[in-house]
């Protein structure tokens, strides 16, 4: 199986048959210019539809929040501490509006936020059920010796990439993931500018996410340590030099004026290429 969007093509050929597509397949076959693609299977197809449904969720979750915050502001309302607590429930219940109406427009947008958490959780726990029976369950579980990677994120970001035995360095993950910058060069001139961004998308975004969480000093937290705990010795070791590097690049990046973003992906770079090893300290799946 190729990708057919990487099938070269030359831009005067205007006549398309299926014998000449043959006869331009063969020849690309034979001179090694077509690039190879991984086909998932079933089951590993549903669990990234069941897995892309939790992020939906999570979206429409995050939208709902945010039209009820809309709603306080229009009301002069505003709420100086963390939001979505146990606290802030009592205060939204303490609420007092001058218009009847709006009573039942703050019920409304209340309601609409307990669905969407609701389907949100539903959608975990159907995560974490399946999650057993799945051939990359391994992958999973020695993700989640890394910081930044709890079940969900780890299940989300394998779901998304597939089986990394297939990358045969950590230079093509990251290039799949598009965290290399985008460059413009000839001759003497250098021209390098922001990331490409090819490839996945969530799977770019999950450890953007994960990488924020280096910014903080490394240690192995109580949850952290739980999740290790029936590793081999080798992944956690991994996971220690993951924390030790990052968490000092990314304090050297941030010291440097470097903009929070940009620091942010650099990690995710890197984090990248620890996943891989990670990966790759497995036995392959079957199939």
């Amino acid at each position: 199986m190729v990708a057919p969007s990487l099938i070269p093509k030359r831009a005067g050929d205007r006549v398309k048959t299926d014998r000449r597509d043959a006869a331009s397949l063969a020849r690309l076959h034979r001179a090694g210019e077509l690039t190879a693609v991984w086909v998932p299977d079933a089951g590993h197809e549903a669990m990234r539809d069941l897995v892309r449904a939790r992020l939906d969720a999570v979206r429409a979750l995050r939208r709902a929040r945010q039209q009820l915050s809309g709603f306080l502001l229009r009301q002069g309302c505003h709420y100086g501490r963390p939001a979505w607590t146990k606290l802030h429930r009592r205060w939204l219940a303490g609420l007092r509006f001058e218009q009847a109406v709006h009573h039942i427009v703050l019920e409304d947008h209340i309601a609409a936020v307990e669905a969407a958490e609701a389907r949100r959780d539903r959608l975990t726990a159907q995560i974490e059920a399946m999650l057993p029976d799945w051939e990359l369950a391994p992958v999973v579980a020695a993700l989640q010796t890394m910081r930044g990677m709890a079940l969900v994120n780890a299940a989300t970001l394998i779901a998304e990439l597939g089986d990394l035995s297939r990358f045969a360095n950590p230079r093509q993950l990251i290039a799949y993931l598009g965290l290399v910058p985008s460059e413009h060069s000839s001759g003497a001139s250098v021209k390098r500018g922001g990331l490409t961004k090819a490839g996945n998308s969530a799977a770019r975004r999950l450890l953007i996410e994960a990488a924020w969480t280096y910014r903080f000093p490394a240690r192995v937290s109580r949850e952290l340590r739980l999740r290790q705990k029936e590793q081999p010795r080798p992944i956690c070791e991994i996971a220690w030099k993951a924390q030790l590097r990052l968490c000092v690049r990314y304090r050297k990046l941030a010291r440097s004026g470097k903009p929070a973003n940009v620091v942010t992906a650099a990690i995710a770079r890197e984090l990248a290429g620890f996943v891989w090893a990670i990966a790759r300290r497995l036995p392959p799946a079957a199939g």
